[in-house]
């Protein structure tokens, strides 16, 4: 992304004393961020051929050319290029930034090499808000002003149909932004992916993403998969696995009590941002195109650090009753239900109340419960013990 681009300022905080790594999907602001807050950094990306046949043909000759202060962007193409980053860094007391689109073979290598000489960042695309500056509250603490809320809630349905990748966002005209996200599907979803990843089948994995749209908010089966997709078993896992693996999409796997045993094998798959599925104009109903809006903007806090969780999941009983998320923060455990509805009732919040009793201090673990309603409502409310909280509320929540 140029960094002249008129973009915005981003919540991702990047330790100017220490060399980092900052992984994320293509086009969601990496190259910009770190262009921008270091601009003295000699800049040089391996998506330039020349570049990229110079760092694997001499990779301490490529990082000793950058000097002392550089940024390396998608080094995920040369993962070797770390053992160079580590002697520059080591030796030499070089400031090292890097980008990464995949994780594929790139955070073995990262971890093998630069244990404790860096910082892993993980940035997604923006959260809601994130355009207008700073955080203004908490997720769970006090809620904005009635007016705030109200104008957030006018911008919800634009929000849900294109998503908030930062090129997407400040691109004027709704027929631009999907033109916009079509290049993107059309080069960085599915080309680049196919690249990336040394793929062979681009039907194959368009009907991967699509069949990953129309499972948004089901419990992923890879054999249902690769009958749909028309691929092997082991062929789509691996597709799957790269969609995760691009930062494109993310996993919520099943939340058990107990320190013992907390997931079960099935798991639920998630788009990182709208304008994924979006972009396939796959048709889905309102209640998963709002599900995945909401989980993704808990799960892109997560990442920067605003909610401080290991992992999010979800809860489904042997009866089949299922809460949307689950996760352990700050001495509680948080356990939230997405429902697009304007008129929340005592059916709404029924698994969360059967959730709350059976994890009480009373019963299997000894930690409070925080349980949560997100719906299409104007104003906070409460009903039964389970806070309701308005969807409008995630606007630049920290």
């Amino acid at each position: 992304m140029d960094p002249g681009t008129p973009l915005f300022d981003r919540w991702l905080q990047v330790d100017p004393t220490r060399s980092a790594l900052v992984v994320g999907p293509r086009r969601c602001g990496k190259t910009t961020l770190l262009r921008r807050r270091f601009p003295d950094h000699r800049y040089a990306t391996l998506d330039d051929l020349d570049f990229l046949d110079w760092a694997n043909r001499d990779p301490k000759g490529f990082v000793a050319h950058l000097g002392p202060r550089c940024i390396i962007d998608e080094i995920q193409r040369a993962p070797r290029l770390t053992i160079a980053v580590k002697y520059a860094i080591d030796q030499e007391g070089a400031h090292v930034l890097m980008t990464g689109s995949s994780t594929l073979g790139l955070l073995d290598a990262a971890a093998d090499t630069l244990a404790g000489r860096v910082r892993v960042h993980e940035m997604t695309t923006a959260c809601w808000g994130e355009d207008r500056g700073a955080p203004t509250h908490g997720l769970f603490g006090p809620t904005p002003d009635p007016p705030a809320l109200k104008a957030a809630a006018r911008e919800l349905d634009e929000v849900l149909s294109r998503g908030l990748f930062p090129e997407v966002i400040t691109t004027d005209g709704r027929e631009a932004r999907l033109a916009l996200l079509n290049d993107y599907r059309n080069t960085y979803f599915m080309k680049d992916l196919l690249q990336m990843a040394n793929l062979e089948n681009l039907e194959g994995l368009q009907a991967i993403y699509v069949n990953a749209c129309r499972s948004l908010g089901s419990h992923l089966e890879v054999s249902h998969f690769a009958r749909e997709a028309g691929l092997s078993f082991p062929t789509a896992k691996k597709y799957l696995n790269t969609l995760v693996q691009s930062q494109l999409a993310f996993r919520l796997l099943g939340y058990h009590f107990g320190p013992a045993k907390r997931t079960i094998r099935a798991a639920k798959t998630y788009f990182i941002d709208n304008g994924v599925p979006a972009s396939f104009r796959v048709p889905l109903s309102e209640g998963q195109i709002l599900e995945n809006f909401v989980i993704s903007e808990l799960e892109k806090r997560r990442r920067l650090g605003l909610i401080r969780a290991d992992q999010l999941f979800y809860y489904k009983t042997a009866a089949g009753r299922e809460i949307d998320v689950v996760f352990e923060a700050d001495g509680q455990v948080h356990a939230i239900e997405i429902k697009c509805t304007r008129a929340p009732s005592r059916a709404d919040t029924a698994a969360l109340r059967d959730f709350a009793s059976r994890c009480s201090p009373t019963a299997a673990m000894e930690r409070p419960v925080l349980p949560v309603l997100f719906a299409l409502v104007d104003t906070p409310e409460e009903l039964d013990g389970v806070r309701i909280l308005p969807v409008a509320t995630l606007m630049r929540a920290g």
